[in-house]
């Protein structure tokens, strides 16, 4: 089977890089409106993008043409707290995603406790197993959706106690939701524990 992007309308490739593109990320990223509105709402297209100073991203695209409420509140303050969920957020986070409101906050009305932000003005989800703090470094347009990448550099790390082993996450402690095509999440499966690679060198087997 062969599909031509060309013969296709943004939602239908959106759907398409969705299903293919799995499992991914989720970003769950919290904003403060002009009007002090914590506004919350998740991202799976996400990636970390340096470690020196330590920067993610992730895309926002638009809602009916205009920006979504996280798009417009970065631009506006420079500022957001990106989390990662976990098992027992699953439902809350998939609510969140919900079309609210501008003056409603997600947070309050799925019942999610806040914390002050520390390096930031925006106040952090206290349930979830990881909270990054960040300041906007630079926002991108990419394509002709309308789509925002906002690359944010992380200020502060926040980790639950014990999920941070001699300087690495415990995945298995962390329990991460992943985002596969539409609705649909996946929780972590099988891990699989590998040696670290070795260089090789001419003549040696990879076996």
């Amino acid at each position: 089977m062969k599909i031509f992007p060309e013969e296709l309308g943004v939602l239908d490739i959106y759907k398409l890089l969705t299903g293919s593109v799995v499992p991914r990320p989720i970003a769950w990223v919290t904003t403060v409106s002009e009007t002090q509105v914590v506004n919350l709402a998740p991202f799976s297209c996400f990636t970390f993008l340096s470690s020196m100073p330590p920067m993610l991203g992730f895309s926002v695209g638009p809602r009916r043409g205009d920006r979504k409420d996280t798009a417009r509140n970065i631009r506006l303050a420079s500022e957001f707290v990106v989390h990662i969920a976990d098992d027992p957020l699953l439902d809350a986070l998939h609510a969140s995603a919900d079309e609210y409101l501008p003056e409603d906050s997600e947070a309050a009305l799925l019942n999610l406790e806040l914390l002050p932000g520390e390096r930031v003005r925006v106040p952090r989800l206290a349930a979830a197993p990881i909270a990054m703090e960040c300041v906007l470094d630079q926002a991108l347009n990419f394509g002709r959706s309308g789509s925002e990448f906002f690359v944010g550099e992380i200020k502060l790390f926040h980790f639950r106690d014990g999920l941070c082993v001699d300087g690495k996450i415990d995945s298995e402690r962390l329990r991460p939701i992943g985002r596969l095509g539409g609705p649909v999440y996946m929780k972590l499966g099988d891990v699989i524990h590998k040696q670290p690679n070795k260089v090789l060198r001419p003549g040696d087997s990879v076996i």
